[in-house]
């Protein structure tokens, strides 16, 4: 084995474990949801299309969808591909739009399992995310919704070459820049 496909095997065995770590920290204690922070947030105020996701078991959003939607926002859904890429559906509607319907919006809120201070964020292994965040880099800013204790300290999010960075995160505290995002609002 060469010596960067160790160091590349020990950085997927370290996010492993702590997705692990942080899958059961999320089923074992209840925590203020970030959506009232998000809704607050002027980034999202600011917007007029936001790719977001729908929440399912643990994961912070509540409703997220539908309260952007309430809050006037035309609202993008993933929708997986086969090849692991996600394609976009409008809200409510499910009309597909492609895979380059997330270059027209104004703020992506993605899922997450943690994200450092510095950008880095853990999801859940699949890659799909990290493919829209090249797709908008420099387009739109990215944030991810966390619970309190989800947000690490710089270097303690173990990363690969394919992994994208987000510019924030929300948490029920609020929004937060991360990194050198300071060019993109709260």
């Amino acid at each position: 084995m060469k010596p960067d496909e160790s160091s590349l095997l020990d950085g997927y065995a370290r996010k492993r474990a702590l997705r692990s770590r942080l899958l059961a920290e999320r089923r074992e204690r209840v925590r203020p949801d970030p959506l009232p922070a998000v809704l607050a947030a002027d980034a999202v105020r600011a917007a007029g299309i936001v790719a977001a996701y729908v929440p399912f078991g643990a994961e912070p959003g509540g409703d997220l969808p539908g309260a952007l939607r309430a809050a006037g926002k035309r609202v993008l859904l993933p929708v997986l591909r086969p090849d692991r890429d996600l394609d976009w559906i409008e809200y409510p509607d499910g009309v597909p739009l492609g895979v380059d319907a997330v270059l027209d919006v104004d703020l992506l809120l993605v899922p997450g399992l943690a994200v450092s201070t510095d950008g880095m964020r853990l999801g859940r292994g699949g890659g799909s995310y990290d493919r829209v965040l090249a797709r908008v880099a420099g387009r739109a800013p990215a944030a991810v919704l966390l619970y309190e204790g989800e947000v690490l300290a710089a270097g303690e999010v173990p990363a690969e070459p394919h992994d994208q960075r987000v510019q924030a995160v929300v948490t029920a505290a609020g929004w937060v820049a991360l990194g050198s995002a300071g060019q993109f609002p709260r």
